[in-house]
């Protein structure tokens, strides 16, 4: 299964960088699992480790665009050039199932810890939610990026990270002993998901302190992450604002 799991998370990411490198290069690269990726130095990165650096602040870009058999050159962005590169990517797409501005409908669950989760109590709080599944190959490539967002507003009390996942408990404490999910997970959340309509995976929600829809989407985008920042930032600045 880990095999099979790691050829899909490979496709689906070669797909997914080469749709960008379009956009950001202005022309067509092909790049596969055995293309040839150096740093400045000369250094040459296995396909793992500069799929990773990739959705890490790097950028790659061809030695030479006319040559399809071309190396490549993995080239660190600071953090001004980073932001600059997500925020002029489009927007990620919406989910089917959400609407902007509308109250969802609240549900309570207990999550793999035993603590009860009771949507409707959480208002008054930024809450954030997040649909997967273990099996989910972009739902575990986005995972070490959202446990830094979690652990960048980590100090602030009125965000809630709540992950609904599909899978049974104790699937879901085996998987976590060796992949963290920072977030508080529900297990067995079929009929949670179901509720909303949702079966797009990974699919997000940030819901404001009224518990209505702020932002929402489904699926994996390079800013994925950077929208969902931008968008608790902005309740936050709403939050600090005086009446």
């Amino acid at each position: 299964m880990n095999v099979f799991m790691n050829r899909i998370m490979r496709f689906l990411f070669l797909v997914i960088f080469n749709a960008f490198a379009v956009f950001a290069f202005g022309q067509s690269i092909q790049m596969t699992e055995k293309s040839v990726v150096k740093d400045s130095t000369g250094k040459v990165y296995p396909f793992e480790t500069w799929r990773n650096l990739f959705w890490k602040g790097y950028e790659i870009k061809a030695v030479d665009i006319n040559d399809p058999k071309t190396e490549f050159l993995l080239i660190k962005l600071s953090e001004t050039e980073l932001e600059k590169k997500l925020a002029g990517l489009p927007k990620p797409k919406e989910s089917a199932v959400f609407k902007t501005g509308e109250k969802i409908k609240p549900f309570t669950a207990t999550d793999i810890e035993g603590k009860v989760i009771d949507l409707k109590s959480l208002e008054g709080k930024i809450v954030l939610l997040n649909f997967w599944f273990i099996n989910c190959p972009p739902c575990r490539i986005e995972m070490p990026d959202l446990n830094e967002l979690v652990d960048s507003f980590k100090t602030n009390e009125k965000i809630v990270f709540v992950s609904i996942a599909l899978d049974g408990k104790e699937s879901l404490q085996n998987f976590l002993k060796t992949s963290p999910f920072n977030y508080r997970v529900i297990s067995d959340g079929g009929n949670i998901a179901a509720q909303y309509g949702v079966g797009s995976y990974p699919t997000h929600v940030v819901l404001n302190k009224e518990g209505k829809v702020y932002f929402h989407t489904s699926g994996l985008t390079m800013n994925t992450i950077y929208w969902l920042k931008k968008s608790m930032k902005e309740l936050i600045s709403k939050e600090d604002k005086p009446n």
